[in-house]
């Protein structure tokens, strides 16, 4: 970590005012969000989309007690270094959950709900440069949403390599019988193809209950490869070495398909961006504890990347 870095981080409590509470009207449903704004303006600004389930824009998860505030913690030390942030709930979810029900919701809904965001931030005289930072499953939405906006700069964080249902077997096998893995199988193919499934197996009716179909069906047909070489803006593409979500090699395809990206394989990174080993009891309780920090090592490639995007702007 740089010493600029390090004593930004020291100073944090003296450096930010209060987040501002910030809403959206997407004409179908309000979006609510943080802005965090260092005290010089005009500041370059990074939209931070959070990850799949139910995890918050602080990067915490309902569906785990206890927090890491991983989310807000970036957000806080990109103010510390004059960079301003955005981080907001997805439909759905916490303080935007009346935005959203699981059978009007598809993939496109949140690339669109991102796009928006950019759009409220660029009329913004507060801001010069848009940055798109998306974490786990927020990183092929911010990749998508960074062309269509247009953004000036994207980070790919912990961010799949392969499309959802080949990640999703990879999690899956091995940890079911392999005759309910096969039926895991067909059910992604099926989906994959544009299809629904009908009957869906009583064991995998968490996974793949109907009225959650169609989102499987939009969100399953985005290959992450081929989406990040359309980005043409400056792209980080960040992952720890240490995260037993998303693997190094999911970081390396993103890379090889988008040579121009800074690939930052961050030594001992979990996929809550913490410091952590590979240790299973240590890594489960990372994911509820609010008192690790950051990996100082991330805030130093992402403030690069993000000062590197508002000079070419």
């Amino acid at each position: 970590m740089t010493n600029r870095a390090k004593l930004a981080l020291l100073l944090l409590p003296s450096l930010l005012a209060a987040g501002e509470a910030v809403t959206l009207d997407t004409g179908t449903g309000t979006l609510f969000g943080t802005l965090e704004i260092p005290p010089k303006t005009p500041a370059p600004v990074v939209l931070i989309i959070a990850g799949s389930g139910p995890t918050d824009r602080d990067g915490n998860s309902t569906a785990l007690k206890g927090s890491n505030n991983s989310l807000k913690m970036l957000a806080e030390g990109l103010a510390a270094q004059g960079i301003a942030s955005l981080r907001y709930d997805k439909r759905g979810i916490a303080e935007s959950k009346a935005a959203a029900t699981e059978s009007n919701l598809r993939f496109e809904t949140y690339i669109d709900d991102a796009v928006r965001w950019g759009e409220y931030l660029r009329k913004d005289k507060r801001f010069r440069a848009i940055i798109i930072a998306g974490h786990s499953e927020g990183s092929l939405i911010g990749m998508i949403a960074a062309v269509k906006l247009p953004a000036d700069g994207y980070v790919s964080i912990a961010g799949p390599g392969r499309p959802a249902g080949s990640l999703l077997l990879e999690q899956l096998q091995g940890k079911i019988p392999d005759k309910l893995f096969q039926k895991a199988q067909d059910a992604v193919k099926t989906l994959e193809s544009g299809k629904t499934v009908d009957p869906v197996p009583p064991a995998l009716v968490s996974l793949f209950r109907p009225v959650v179909q169609p989102y499987l069906i939009s969100w399953f047909k985005y290959d992450p490869p081929k989406e990040i070489a359309k980005v043409k803006i400056p792209v980080l593409i960040a992952q720890g070495t240490t995260d037993i979500q998303i693997s190094v090699d999911d970081a390396k395809h993103l890379s090889a398909a988008n040579p121009a990206a800074k690939l930052a394989l961050i030594e001992g990174m979990n996929h809550v961006l913490k410091d952590v080993p590979s240790d299973m009891a240590r890594q489960v309780e990372s994911y509820s504890d609010p008192a690790l920090p950051l990996d100082a090592k991330l805030l130093d490639e992402i403030v690069a990347l993000v000062q590197k995007a508002a000079k070419s702007k």
